[in-house]
């Protein structure tokens, strides 16, 4: 049995001519932004978007709120399993830089930010909806995304990631909608200020699995807060600018494909619940398609069993019972 699974990892710049890749997930963020007749507008749009919120927020040495663009690459990560050189699109997130235009120089951000995973698409379109079909009460499987998770962290801790990434992953979601968040007195510069929920999520479960904690801040100029997922020391271990990276890449998205939350009207009080509902919201230029979103995670749920659990399933099961 092969006990060291490799991967491969390859980047494309996500610019305003970014087309998708056949293997890129397509229920992704920024795949979802660059198809159709309206793909380079949403793309330019966006990370105009990303600019202006990163100056915002980066206000210091900055009077024309100019100074600093974003690039992003796209991360993909693809996993041989029995050392055949066959890979599987296992993983795919983003990457922050930060060009300084004051000091011409570039500067690395941070990796994580959107976090994409066929088999994560497999534990909550596939296996999640077969274990409580017809069942009177929802339940969670046995060993739900520990899979996921021991490969998770597998990647993060291998000689790939490290050769190609300075530091561990942060990934930043939206808050949950069936959870309400209360303000803390706590507050740092750049991450805003911390709330923390009544009780933990599924979401915040399998993330779990994957080594990571939670925390939750409202960022200045923002209405809701955020949930980074991390490792380590969040407001610690990377710089004001590294943060805003992350901040003005997802809480954009976030103001795209969630704007009842991200692109409310009124701000987040003391006591905060998440409102998909909400009416009081504005819309941005930029189209997205949350219906497509939802189907295709479903048929992608269904492509992750076929090409890689069903077939590698002994191996895999073998190698999770040896990574306890």
């Amino acid at each position: 049995m092969n006990n060291h699974f490799t991967f491969t990892i390859n980047s494309i710049c996500l610019d305003e001519n970014y087309h998708p890749s056949d293997k890129t997930r397509i229920t992704t963020n920024f795949a979802n932004l660059a198809r159709g007749s309206h793909r380079q507008a949403n793309l330019r749009n966006a990370l105009k978007m990303i600019d202006n919120s990163f100056n915002a927020l980066a206000h210091w040495d900055n009077p024309k709120a100019d100074r600093y663009t974003v690039e992003l690459e796209i991360i993909s990560v693809h996993m041989d399993v029995d050392g055949s050189g066959q890979t599987f699109p296992s993983i795919e997130i983003l990457k922050t830089n930060i060009v300084d235009s004051k000091t011409n120089k570039r500067i690395e951000g941070i990796v994580g930010n959107n976090f994409s995973s066929y088999v994560r698409d497999y534990d909550f379109s596939v296996l999640l909806a077969e274990h409580n079909k017809g069942q009177a009460k929802f339940s969670i499987p046995d060993n739900f995304g520990e899979l996921h998770g021991k490969l998770f962290q597998y990647f993060v801790n291998s000689d790939a990631y490290k050769q190609s990434f300075n530091k561990p992953p942060v990934i930043c979601l939206s808050v949950s909608d069936n959870k309400t968040y209360h303000r803390t007195e706590n507050q740092h510069p750049v991450l805003g200020v911390e709330y923390q929920p009544n009780e933990s999520s599924l979401t915040e479960q399998y993330f779990q699995k994957m080594g990571l904690q939670v925390r939750y801040f409202m960022p200045p100029n923002s209405v809701a807060p955020l949930a980074f997922y991390f490792f380590g020391d969040l407001l610690n271990d990377y710089t004001h600018l590294e943060l805003i990276s992350t901040i003005s890449t997802m809480g954009t998205f976030q103001k795209i494909y969630r704007p009842e939350i991200y692109n409310a009207n009124a701000v987040a009080g003391k006591c905060y619940q998440p409102n998909l509902k909400n009416l009081d919201h504005s819309l941005t230029q930029i189209v997205y398609d949350r219906a497509e979103r939802s189907q295709l995670a479903n048929e992608q749920g269904k492509f992750a069993a076929e090409h890689f659990i069903k077939p590698y399933q002994t191996v895999l099961e073998q190698w999770s019972a040896n990574h306890l």
